[in-house]
């Protein structure tokens, strides 16, 4: 029986398909918001990327889990996908106190949009599933055969049609769930948020743990946007912009993971990737890093080794929740409108606290992260991006390259 490591580290790899474009989007995104070059159709594109990382998750991980990553599993990921957003939308119970007092007009439109809230809070953990799905069946039903006057949907063509009916399955189990799973993490994040510094300790480890759920959404509202009132502004972020001086204790542990840790955590990877695959990851890990470090975009990188290596995701986040609690010890309050990212840092400098304290508590993280993902990844052989099976390194490197007249 396979242990549930060796089941993660197919998903892990196939998310590096997906991975791969979003460092790109995640710059793009930064650079046009109004505060750094304020050229919108730039900052469009790269939302149109993240609000779509569903989508893009089906997509790839269906292929990156296919026999010959055939792209038959990719439309079954995206049936299974579409299929089971669109299903559970139309089952979600809308809460009365959102259409209470509002014209019929009014409410028509507020319904559907709570439910399209709603469902992006989960968009990414049912394009991975989706994924799963699309790839899984298109290996167990590619060669399935149906009698013969049903022969047409014989095959690879059977594929989307059993995802599509799993993808009703999902629906489901998200339409009727959601608000049993919503009220949960909602009292919970409520219950964190006011528990003083171990209570930041816990929000910085269950952001992070949540993060492949998109639950941690529901966190980070209740935390930037609802704790606390400074003269009508709510909220740690709102707060940290009026100029309260208590502000920023939800934000500032986030810029030493991001600006330093987790590109240390690249630097370990890239050190411990085997000799003859250093050169094909390289890029993508600096990429990786440097996209954390500007904008403060980290998924990227947590998606290559969440599931890879889950051991350093739980290593990761103890360290955020740690460095939640220690900045909020210093009184270092940092703040930041997109991510805790260098350019934020920047940007609100003149707002913040006992700001140059960043950099010895930032260059102390850079070294824990670095050290103690290189032991682990050593320690335990983990599968870190370079670090894959030699029969799999020699699979990729013989993959045929694209033709000259597309794109691969």
């Amino acid at each position: 029986m396979k242990s549930p490591l060796e089941i993660l580290q197919p998903l892990g790899r196939a998310l590096m398909l997906p991975i791969a474009v979003l460092p790109v989007a995640g710059l793009l995104l930064r650079f046009g918001q109004p505060d750094l070059l304020n050229i919108p159709f730039i900052a469009a594109a790269g939302e149109a990327i993240f609000a779509n990382l569903g989508l893009l998750f089906a997509i790839g991980v269906a292929v990156g889990l296919a026999k010959e990553n055939n792209g038959a599993a990719g439309l079954a990921g995206v049936v299974c996908f579409l299929i089971a957003t669109e299903g559970a939308k139309a089952l979600l119970h809308v809460p009365p106190e959102v259409l209470a007092g509002l014209p019929k007009e009014a409410a028509d439109l507020a319904g559907p949009a709570y439910k399209a809230k709603a469902l992006s809070k989960l968009s990414v953990p049912i394009g991975i599933l989706s994924g799963v799905i699309g790839g899984l069946f298109y290996n167990r039903f590619s060669g399935f055969k149906l009698p013969e006057y049903l022969a047409f949907f014989s095959g690879r063509r059977f594929v989307p049609i059993i995802s599509g009916v799993a993808g009703l399955v999902l629906a489901l189990l998200v339409g009727f769930g959601y608000d049993g799973i919503n009220g949960t993490v909602d009292a919970a994040s409520r219950g964190v948020v006011g528990s003083g510094e171990l209570g930041l300790f816990v929000y910085g480890l269950l952001n992070r743990l949540l993060i492949v759920t998109g639950l941690h959404h529901i966190l980070n509202n209740i935390a930037w946007f609802v704790i606390g009132d400074f003269h009508g502004s709510t909220g740690d972020l709102r707060r940290f912009f009026a100029d309260d001086p208590s502000a920023g204790a939800f934000m500032s542990g986030f810029f030493p993971v991001m600006m330093f840790g987790l590109p240390a955590a690249c630097l370990a990877m890239f050190h411990t990737a085997r000799p003859e695959r250093r050169k094909a990851v390289g890029g993508m890990l600096a990429s990786l890093a440097l996209t954390s470090f500007l904008t403060g975009v980290t998924e990227p990188i947590e998606f290559s080794f969440m599931f890879l290596a889950p051991l350093l995701y739980g290593v990761h986040a103890v360290l955020t929740g740690l460095s939640m609690a220690v900045m909020n010890a210093l009184d270092i309050k940092l703040g930041f409108t997109f991510s805790a990212g260098l350019f934020d840092y920047v940007l609100n400098f003149g707002k913040a606290t006992r700001p140059l304290w960043l950099l010895p508590i930032g260059a102390v993280y850079f070294g824990l992260y670095y050290g103690l993902f290189r032991f682990f990844i050593l320690k335990f052989d983990l599968k870190t991006p370079g670090r894959e099976p030699a029969e799999e390194a020699a699979a990729l490197a013989a993959a045929p390259a694209p033709s000259a007249g597309g794109r691969g």
